[in-house]
Protein backbone atom coordinates (compact mmCIF):
# COMPACT_ATOMS: atom_id res chain seq x y z
CA UNK A 1 0.00 0.00 0.00
CA UNK A 2 1.43 3.36 -0.79
CA UNK A 3 2.05 5.83 1.77
CA UNK A 4 -0.31 7.98 3.42
CA UNK A 5 1.09 11.48 1.98
CA UNK A 6 1.00 9.69 -1.20
CA UNK A 7 -2.55 8.41 -1.06
CA UNK A 8 -3.43 11.73 0.10
CA UNK A 9 -2.21 13.62 -2.95
CA UNK A 10 -3.85 10.90 -5.24
CA UNK A 11 -7.15 11.46 -3.41
CA UNK A 12 -6.46 15.34 -3.90
CA UNK A 13 -5.53 14.95 -7.61
CA UNK A 14 -8.18 12.14 -8.88
CA UNK A 15 -10.64 12.07 -5.77
CA UNK A 16 -11.42 8.30 -6.51
CA UNK A 17 -11.95 7.04 -2.72
CA UNK A 18 -14.43 3.76 -4.15
CA UNK A 19 -11.26 3.22 -6.26
CA UNK A 20 -9.12 3.03 -2.81
CA UNK A 21 -11.76 1.06 -1.09
CA UNK A 22 -12.18 -1.60 -3.44
CA UNK A 23 -8.42 -1.67 -3.23
CA UNK A 24 -8.66 -2.34 0.16
CA UNK A 25 -11.42 -4.22 0.95
CA UNK A 26 -10.62 -5.41 4.58
CA UNK A 27 -9.65 -2.05 6.15
CA UNK A 28 -7.89 0.99 5.58
CA UNK A 29 -5.50 3.24 8.31
CA UNK A 30 -7.47 6.00 9.60
CA UNK A 31 -5.82 9.07 8.62
CA UNK A 32 -6.92 13.05 8.04
CA UNK A 33 -5.89 15.96 5.66
CA UNK A 34 -7.54 19.38 4.89
CA UNK A 35 -9.00 19.97 1.44
CA UNK A 36 -7.56 23.93 0.36
CA UNK A 37 -10.60 25.51 0.85
CA UNK A 38 -10.75 24.38 4.64
CA UNK A 39 -12.91 20.92 5.07
CA UNK A 40 -11.21 18.59 6.88
CA UNK A 41 -11.41 15.45 5.39
CA UNK A 42 -10.99 11.97 7.38
CA UNK A 43 -10.72 8.10 5.74
CA UNK A 44 -11.95 6.30 9.11
CA UNK A 45 -11.93 3.33 7.42
CA UNK A 46 -12.25 1.43 3.83
CA UNK A 47 -15.47 2.98 2.64
CA UNK A 48 -15.39 5.39 5.27
CA UNK A 49 -15.08 8.84 4.69
CA UNK A 50 -16.14 12.14 7.13
CA UNK A 51 -16.28 15.54 5.29
CA UNK A 52 -16.53 18.72 8.19
CA UNK A 53 -16.38 21.96 6.35
CA UNK A 54 -15.04 25.19 8.18
CA UNK A 55 -18.86 25.43 10.37
CA UNK A 56 -20.62 28.66 11.53
CA UNK A 57 -23.50 28.81 13.30
CA UNK A 58 -26.23 28.33 10.52
CA UNK A 59 -24.51 24.87 9.71
CA UNK A 60 -26.66 22.70 11.43
CA UNK A 61 -26.73 19.70 9.56
CA UNK A 62 -25.56 16.46 9.79
CA UNK A 63 -25.92 14.42 6.87
CA UNK A 64 -24.95 10.28 6.27
CA UNK A 65 -25.53 9.05 2.71
CA UNK A 66 -24.82 5.61 2.87
CA UNK A 67 -24.55 3.02 -0.56
CA UNK A 68 -23.29 -0.61 -1.00
CA UNK A 69 -24.92 -1.66 1.38
CA UNK A 70 -25.43 -4.60 -0.92
CA UNK A 71 -22.77 -5.31 -3.10
CA UNK A 72 -24.42 -5.34 -6.43
CA UNK A 73 -26.70 -2.49 -6.32
CA UNK A 74 -24.17 -0.17 -8.38
CA UNK A 75 -25.92 2.79 -9.23
CA UNK A 76 -25.99 4.47 -5.78
CA UNK A 77 -22.45 3.64 -5.59
CA UNK A 78 -21.73 5.67 -8.67
CA UNK A 79 -23.42 8.43 -7.27
CA UNK A 80 -21.63 8.77 -4.17
CA UNK A 81 -18.20 8.22 -5.89
CA UNK A 82 -18.87 10.92 -8.16
CA UNK A 83 -20.09 13.16 -5.30
CA UNK A 84 -17.06 12.24 -3.06
CA UNK A 85 -14.88 12.69 -5.90
CA UNK A 86 -16.12 16.51 -6.61
CA UNK A 87 -15.59 17.49 -2.72
CA UNK A 88 -12.17 15.86 -3.00
CA UNK A 89 -11.16 17.63 -6.30
CA UNK A 90 -12.85 21.25 -5.11
CA UNK A 91 -15.73 20.69 -8.34
CA UNK A 92 -18.31 20.92 -5.46
CA UNK A 93 -18.43 23.38 -2.39
CA UNK A 94 -19.06 21.18 0.90
CA UNK A 95 -22.11 23.50 3.18
CA UNK A 96 -22.48 20.96 6.10
CA UNK A 97 -21.16 18.14 8.23
CA UNK A 98 -21.12 14.85 5.61
CA UNK A 99 -20.35 11.30 6.14
CA UNK A 100 -20.24 9.14 3.13
CA UNK A 101 -20.26 4.95 3.33
CA UNK A 102 -19.43 2.86 1.30
CA UNK A 103 -21.09 -0.28 3.11
CA UNK A 104 -20.06 -3.78 2.12
CA UNK A 105 -16.43 -3.51 -0.01
CA UNK A 106 -15.97 -7.26 -0.23
CA UNK A 107 -19.50 -8.23 -1.87
CA UNK A 108 -19.00 -4.59 -4.20
CA UNK A 109 -15.38 -6.13 -5.73
CA UNK A 110 -17.62 -9.79 -6.05
CA UNK A 111 -20.66 -8.03 -7.76
CA UNK A 112 -22.78 -10.11 -5.27
CA UNK A 113 -25.96 -8.50 -3.02
CA UNK A 114 -23.66 -9.70 0.07
CA UNK A 115 -20.61 -12.18 1.09
CA UNK A 116 -22.24 -14.44 3.96
CA UNK A 117 -25.25 -12.39 5.33
CA UNK A 118 -27.68 -9.35 4.27
CA UNK A 119 -25.84 -6.57 5.84
CA UNK A 120 -29.09 -4.71 5.86
CA UNK A 121 -30.81 -7.11 8.35
CA UNK A 122 -27.78 -6.52 11.27
CA UNK A 123 -28.12 -3.16 12.61
CA UNK A 124 -29.65 -2.03 15.67
CA UNK A 125 -27.27 -4.54 17.75
CA UNK A 126 -28.61 -7.78 15.71
CA UNK A 127 -24.93 -8.32 14.58
CA UNK A 128 -24.14 -9.42 17.89
CA UNK A 129 -27.50 -11.42 18.30
CA UNK A 130 -27.59 -15.31 18.28
CA UNK A 131 -23.99 -16.50 17.20
CA UNK A 132 -22.37 -13.51 17.46
CA UNK A 133 -19.83 -11.67 15.29
CA UNK A 134 -18.82 -14.58 13.29
CA UNK A 135 -18.71 -13.06 9.62
CA UNK A 136 -17.18 -9.89 8.30
CA UNK A 137 -20.74 -8.43 7.40
CA UNK A 138 -21.67 -8.34 11.17
CA UNK A 139 -18.23 -6.83 12.31
CA UNK A 140 -18.98 -4.62 9.51
CA UNK A 141 -22.52 -3.54 10.60
CA UNK A 142 -21.14 -2.92 14.25
CA UNK A 143 -18.57 -0.90 13.07
CA UNK A 144 -20.69 1.24 10.59
CA UNK A 145 -23.21 2.05 13.61
CA UNK A 146 -20.08 2.92 15.42
CA UNK A 147 -18.73 5.34 12.65
CA UNK A 148 -22.44 6.87 12.27
CA UNK A 149 -22.79 7.53 16.02
CA UNK A 150 -19.24 9.28 16.13
CA UNK A 151 -20.38 11.61 13.44
CA UNK A 152 -23.66 12.13 14.90
CA UNK A 153 -22.13 12.86 18.60
CA UNK A 154 -18.69 14.28 18.02
CA UNK A 155 -19.45 17.52 16.39
CA UNK A 156 -17.04 20.26 16.68
CA UNK A 157 -19.10 23.54 17.19
CA UNK A 158 -19.51 25.75 19.53
CA UNK A 159 -23.39 27.32 18.76
CA UNK A 160 -26.48 25.55 20.96
CA UNK A 161 -28.69 25.43 17.88
CA UNK A 162 -29.88 21.72 17.92
CA UNK A 163 -28.31 19.87 15.11
CA UNK A 164 -30.55 18.33 12.36
CA UNK A 165 -29.40 14.44 11.71
CA UNK A 166 -30.24 12.85 8.36
CA UNK A 167 -29.11 9.04 6.95
CA UNK A 168 -30.08 8.56 3.29
CA UNK A 169 -29.09 4.57 2.43
CA UNK A 170 -29.41 4.31 -1.09
CA UNK A 171 -30.00 1.02 -2.96
CA UNK A 172 -31.52 -0.51 -6.37
CA UNK A 173 -34.50 -3.17 -5.88
CA UNK A 174 -33.43 -7.06 -6.75
CA UNK A 175 -36.74 -7.06 -9.44
CA UNK A 176 -38.71 -4.12 -11.48
CA UNK A 177 -41.39 -1.94 -10.08
CA UNK A 178 -44.56 0.00 -10.57
CA UNK A 179 -42.98 2.70 -9.73
CA UNK A 180 -39.71 2.80 -10.36
CA UNK A 181 -38.20 5.00 -7.41
CA UNK A 182 -39.97 4.42 -3.70
CA UNK A 183 -38.34 4.74 -0.18
CA UNK A 184 -38.73 3.04 3.51
CA UNK A 185 -39.71 5.47 5.82
CA UNK A 186 -38.76 3.72 9.14
CA UNK A 187 -41.26 2.87 11.79
CA UNK A 188 -41.11 6.52 14.13
CA UNK A 189 -43.02 4.67 17.02
CA UNK A 190 -46.49 7.34 16.16
CA UNK A 191 -44.13 10.37 15.95
CA UNK A 192 -45.22 12.06 12.89
CA UNK A 193 -44.44 12.20 9.39
CA UNK A 194 -42.51 14.96 7.99
CA UNK A 195 -43.44 17.00 5.29
CA UNK A 196 -40.01 18.49 4.91
CA UNK A 197 -38.61 14.89 4.02
CA UNK A 198 -41.70 14.32 1.29
CA UNK A 199 -40.54 16.96 -0.01
CA UNK A 200 -37.08 16.00 -0.31
CA UNK A 201 -38.14 12.80 -1.30
CA UNK A 202 -40.12 14.64 -4.50
CA UNK A 203 -37.05 16.18 -5.33
CA UNK A 204 -35.23 13.35 -5.64
CA UNK A 205 -38.13 11.83 -8.16
CA UNK A 206 -39.19 9.56 -5.35
CA UNK A 207 -43.38 9.88 -4.59
CA UNK A 208 -44.07 6.58 -3.68
CA UNK A 209 -43.35 5.62 0.22
CA UNK A 210 -43.75 2.43 2.26
CA UNK A 211 -44.73 3.77 5.91
CA UNK A 212 -43.42 0.71 8.13
CA UNK A 213 -45.53 0.22 11.23
CA UNK A 214 -42.64 -1.96 13.30
CA UNK A 215 -39.08 -1.60 14.41
CA UNK A 216 -36.52 -3.34 12.15
CA UNK A 217 -33.00 -4.51 11.79
CA UNK A 218 -32.12 -1.78 9.13
CA UNK A 219 -29.48 0.62 8.81
CA UNK A 220 -32.40 2.99 8.16
CA UNK A 221 -34.22 2.49 10.98
CA UNK A 222 -31.14 2.55 13.48
CA UNK A 223 -30.55 5.76 12.75
CA UNK A 224 -33.74 7.06 13.01
CA UNK A 225 -34.41 5.03 16.12
CA UNK A 226 -30.94 5.26 18.04
CA UNK A 227 -30.02 9.01 16.52
CA UNK A 228 -33.71 10.74 15.89
CA UNK A 229 -32.08 10.80 12.37
CA UNK A 230 -34.26 11.55 9.50
CA UNK A 231 -33.82 8.73 7.56
CA UNK A 232 -34.87 6.47 4.73
CA UNK A 233 -33.89 3.59 2.70
CA UNK A 234 -34.52 5.02 -1.12
CA UNK A 235 -35.13 2.17 -3.95
CA UNK A 236 -33.75 3.98 -7.27
CA UNK A 237 -34.86 1.40 -9.69
CA UNK A 238 -33.30 -1.77 -10.19
CA UNK A 239 -30.19 -3.55 -9.96
CA UNK A 240 -27.43 -3.56 -13.05
CA UNK A 241 -23.88 -4.28 -13.35
CA UNK A 242 -21.32 -1.36 -12.99
CA UNK A 243 -21.41 0.30 -16.36
CA UNK A 244 -24.90 -0.62 -17.45
CA UNK A 245 -26.56 1.95 -15.54
CA UNK A 246 -28.53 5.14 -17.66
CA UNK A 247 -27.79 7.87 -15.28
CA UNK A 248 -29.94 9.94 -16.78
CA UNK A 249 -32.36 8.28 -14.62
CA UNK A 250 -30.88 9.15 -11.23
CA UNK A 251 -30.35 13.13 -12.50
CA UNK A 252 -32.99 14.39 -9.78
CA UNK A 253 -31.89 12.02 -7.52
CA UNK A 254 -28.11 13.05 -7.75
CA UNK A 255 -28.92 16.93 -8.12
CA UNK A 256 -30.87 16.91 -5.01
CA UNK A 257 -27.97 14.91 -2.94
CA UNK A 258 -25.54 17.64 -4.07
CA UNK A 259 -27.51 20.38 -2.87
CA UNK A 260 -28.06 18.98 0.35
CA UNK A 261 -24.60 18.51 1.13
CA UNK A 262 -23.53 22.23 -0.58
CA UNK A 263 -26.41 24.24 0.03
CA UNK A 264 -28.67 25.72 2.50
CA UNK A 265 -31.37 24.16 1.84
CA UNK A 266 -32.83 21.95 -1.35
CA UNK A 267 -35.29 23.41 -3.70
CA UNK A 268 -38.56 21.77 -2.78
CA UNK A 269 -42.23 22.06 -3.88
CA UNK A 270 -44.88 22.11 -1.35
CA UNK A 271 -46.54 18.74 -0.32
CA UNK A 272 -49.20 17.36 -1.64
CA UNK A 273 -50.50 13.77 -0.62
CA UNK A 274 -52.34 13.61 -3.93
CA UNK A 275 -49.06 13.45 -5.51
CA UNK A 276 -47.73 10.68 -3.78
CA UNK A 277 -48.43 7.13 -3.87
CA UNK A 278 -48.46 5.77 0.37
CA UNK A 279 -48.72 2.60 1.41
CA UNK A 280 -47.93 0.35 5.01
CA UNK A 281 -47.36 -2.92 5.75
CA UNK A 282 -50.04 -5.52 5.87
CA UNK A 283 -48.55 -8.43 6.78
CA UNK A 284 -44.51 -9.64 6.49
CA UNK A 285 -44.39 -13.05 5.54
CA UNK A 286 -41.58 -15.05 6.61
CA UNK A 287 -39.58 -18.13 5.44
CA UNK A 288 -39.96 -20.92 7.40
CA UNK A 289 -38.80 -23.92 5.62
CA UNK A 290 -36.30 -24.66 2.87
CA UNK A 291 -39.59 -25.77 0.70
CA UNK A 292 -40.60 -21.84 0.18
CA UNK A 293 -41.68 -21.55 -3.11
CA UNK A 294 -43.28 -18.09 -4.83
CA UNK A 295 -46.09 -18.74 -7.09
CA UNK A 296 -45.47 -16.00 -9.22
CA UNK A 297 -42.74 -15.24 -12.12
CA UNK A 298 -39.20 -14.09 -11.28
CA UNK A 299 -40.06 -11.00 -13.06
CA UNK A 300 -42.95 -9.46 -11.55
CA UNK A 301 -42.10 -6.20 -10.71
CA UNK A 302 -42.92 -4.70 -6.64
CA UNK A 303 -46.65 -3.40 -5.81
CA UNK A 304 -47.89 -5.70 -8.07
CA UNK A 305 -51.60 -6.21 -6.88
CA UNK A 306 -53.18 -9.78 -7.37
CA UNK A 307 -57.07 -10.62 -6.99
CA UNK A 308 -58.56 -11.80 -3.27
CA UNK A 309 -57.69 -15.59 -2.57
CA UNK A 310 -54.80 -16.06 -5.20
CA UNK A 311 -52.04 -18.29 -4.51
CA UNK A 312 -48.88 -16.16 -3.66
CA UNK A 313 -46.52 -18.66 -1.99
CA UNK A 314 -46.10 -22.36 -0.40
CA UNK A 315 -43.89 -22.90 2.87
CA UNK A 316 -44.40 -26.76 2.91
CA UNK A 317 -48.22 -27.56 4.19
CA UNK A 318 -48.73 -23.70 4.35
CA UNK A 319 -50.44 -21.66 1.68
CA UNK A 320 -49.97 -17.48 1.81
CA UNK A 321 -53.05 -16.09 -0.02
CA UNK A 322 -54.29 -12.60 -1.08
CA UNK A 323 -56.45 -11.55 2.52
CA UNK A 324 -57.85 -8.42 1.12
CA UNK A 325 -58.41 -6.06 -2.20
CA UNK A 326 -55.75 -3.50 -2.86
CA UNK A 327 -52.53 -6.13 -1.30
CA UNK A 328 -50.05 -5.71 -3.38
CA UNK A 329 -46.45 -7.74 -3.12
CA UNK A 330 -43.08 -5.99 -2.76
CA UNK A 331 -39.38 -7.19 -1.93
CA UNK A 332 -40.05 -10.96 -2.82
CA UNK A 333 -37.43 -13.29 -2.44
CA UNK A 334 -37.43 -16.85 -1.91
CA UNK A 335 -33.78 -17.22 -1.17
CA UNK A 336 -33.38 -15.87 2.25
CA UNK A 337 -32.28 -17.24 4.88
CA UNK A 338 -35.07 -19.31 7.19
CA UNK A 339 -36.52 -17.25 9.51
CA UNK A 340 -36.03 -13.68 7.33
CA UNK A 341 -38.64 -12.29 5.65
CA UNK A 342 -39.19 -13.75 2.22
CA UNK A 343 -42.11 -10.95 0.95
CA UNK A 344 -43.86 -7.84 2.40
CA UNK A 345 -47.76 -7.19 1.64
CA UNK A 346 -48.33 -3.97 1.66
CA UNK A 347 -51.80 -1.61 1.21
CA UNK A 348 -52.34 1.86 0.24
CA UNK A 349 -52.76 4.41 2.99
CA UNK A 350 -52.29 8.40 3.95
CA UNK A 351 -50.71 10.27 6.58
CA UNK A 352 -53.18 13.13 6.74
CA UNK A 353 -54.07 12.33 10.23
CA UNK A 354 -50.21 12.38 11.70
CA UNK A 355 -47.45 14.80 10.05
CA UNK A 356 -45.88 17.86 10.55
Amino acid sequence: MAHLSTQHAQLLQHGDFLQLTLSNPDGLPSSQFTLPNGTTVSILDTGVICFEPVLSESNTKDIVLSCGVHGNETAPIEICAELVKDLLTGQLQLKHRLLVLFGNPAAINASTREITENLNRLFSGHHSMGAGLINAERKRAKALEEYVSRFYQEVRVTNVVPRNRYLYDLHTAIRGSRFEKFAVYPFLHNKPWQKAQFEFLQACDVTTVLLMQTPASTFSYYASNTHGADAFTIELGKVQPFGRNDMQRFAKARAALRQLVSEAAVSTVHFDEQQFQLYQVYRAINKQTQEFKLHFADDVENFTAYPQGTLLATDGDIEYRVEREGEAIIFPNAKVAIGQRAMLMVVPTTVAHNIA
